[in-house]
């Protein structure tokens, strides 16, 4: 997502002008360019985990970037290992100048290793006016702005099958408990209530912060995230209780326990939105939304629709985020550049590049609404936005990648284990909290 002539300058004049004065050490913010093409001849390397159509969008804002400033851009789908690749770029002496990082724990460990620069005065300036302040505290370690959050996601999020509700004579609850009375009605009228997406252990994860964050509360949440308190604390234990009582209820899961390991993150979609569909709801994020559309070529809306994740007890509904920062590596050949990226990152008309494409949520407050192509976005968009600074960031993103992050160990395999026999909250907290220690180092 995020035109005039071209002038041909030489020497520092050209540099100040292409990149702001910063380039010729007088320390003032970098300049994104004001249409008239001032980066000609820079090259901005950009390194995320996008691929498919994503990678396909974003490029779309690079591009919008590129016809701006005259700035050209490559872009290295990194997959999921992004601070192994960017690692390994940075000692091979090929840095990217610009990351798009998905995990707060991964924005605070290349803070802490000294790889960032910190965002200049002007993109601080208009990421204050444009981002609620949680956004740029989940940006920014010991104080300082290194990342910008160009693309969220909202992971409160259940989404279903309107005509498998509607047949069983179900509406979309509002409260958690009566989440799993529909499910139960529905599994009485042949189809299974719950698709779950065990393979991925980050879905799990997904699950119980929700859970967590509406029957705990924040203060609670910002506490174990941190792991202030630990993984042992009661807490916890209640929460893995109350997601065990779903996951063991035979009604409530497509397949049962087993099937669930075995099915993946696209495949649990299909199993609502798919030809020969099993289960009537998928819980995940807003982005379950993309591979309706685009695999099943469901209409957003009315073969798919979603609810709020509903309030857990006498808890608060939960606004569980996630999302995408862009932060400038210092060893990037054109890292001035990169910033100036940044600064075009931060406005609104970056973000209505992508969410006019579809498959995005900005956390941007001043992007216009009917920028997103269809009301269901539009509505998951507004819910983001509104939330302000209630909404707390996915718990395992802000985890060491050791214990958050990391297929087949820490916190995504504990919950697959969980999920197979949830018989044992309380060995599964301990569990929890001794590979939480590891990882934190406490």
């Amino acid at each position: 997502m995020m035109r005039r002539r071209t002038t041909l300058l030489t020497g520092c004049t050209a540099l100040v002008l292409a990149l702001g004065a910063t380039a010729c050490g007088s320390g003032e913010p970098v300049a994104a360019g004001g249409g008239d093409k001032a980066l000609d001849g820079r090259t901005v390397s950009v390194a995320g985990v996008w691929s498919g159509s994503e990678q396909k969008n974003f490029q779309k804002v690079l591009d919008a970037f590129t016809e701006k400033t005259g700035a050209k851009t490559e872009f290295v789908s990194t997959g999921d290992n992004v601070s192994t690749v960017v690692g390994s770029k940075i000692e091979g002496g090929n840095a990217p100048d610009v990351v798009m990082v998905p995990q707060v724990g991964v924005l605070k460990q290349f803070a802490e290793q000294g790889w960032l620069k910190p965002l200049d005065k002007k993109v601080q300036g208009t990421a204050e006016a444009n981002f609620a302040e949680v956004w740029r505290n989940y940006g920014s370690v010991d104080g300082t702005l290194y990342g910008l959050y160009f693309k969220a996601a909202h992971k409160s999020t259940v989404w279903y099958s309107p005509e498998a509700l509607e047949q069983a004579g179900v509406t979309p609850p509002k409260t958690y408990d009566a989440m799993l009375k529909g499910g139960r009605t529905i599994s009485d009228s042949g189809l299974a209530a719950f698709s779950v997406a065990g393979q991925d252990g980050w879905t799990l994860t997904d699950w119980f912060e929700n859970v967590y964050l509406s029957q705990a509360g924040p203060e609670k949440y910002d506490a174990l995230a941190a792991h202030e308190i630990k993984w042992t604390d009661p807490t916890v234990v209640e929460a893995l209780t109350t997601l065990g009582d779903l996951f063991k209820d035979k009604q409530l899961l497509a397949g049962g326990q087993k099937e669930a390991l075995n099915t993946d993150f696209p495949g649990s979609v299909e199993k609502v939105f798919g030809p020969e569909p099993d289960a009537a709801m998928v819980y995940e994020g807003d982005f379950v939304a993309g591979v309706a559309k685009d695999q099943f070529g469901k209409d957003i809306g009315t073969d798919a629709n979603f609810f709020p994740f509903p309030p857990v007890g006498d808890g608060e509904a939960p606004v569980v985020s996630g999302g995408d920062a862009a932060v400038v590596l210092k060893d990037g050949k054109n890292a001035e550049a990169g910033m100036a990226l940044l600064e075009y990152l931060a406005t609104p008309e970056a973000a209505a590049v992508w969410a006019e494409a579809g498959g995005f949520l900005s956390p941007n407050t001043k992007l216009d609404l009917s920028s997103y192509g269809d009301d269901v976005t539009r509505a998951t968009a507004k819910s983001l936005v509104e939330a302000g600074d209630s909404v707390r960031f996915d718990m395992s993103d802000q985890a060491p990648a050791a214990f958050g992050g990391t297929k087949g160990t820490g916190e995504w395999k504990i919950l697959q284990d969980f999920l197979r026999d949830p018989s044992d909250p309380k060995k599964t907290a301990a569990e929890l909290e001794k590979a939480a220690a590891k990882a934190y180092g406490n």
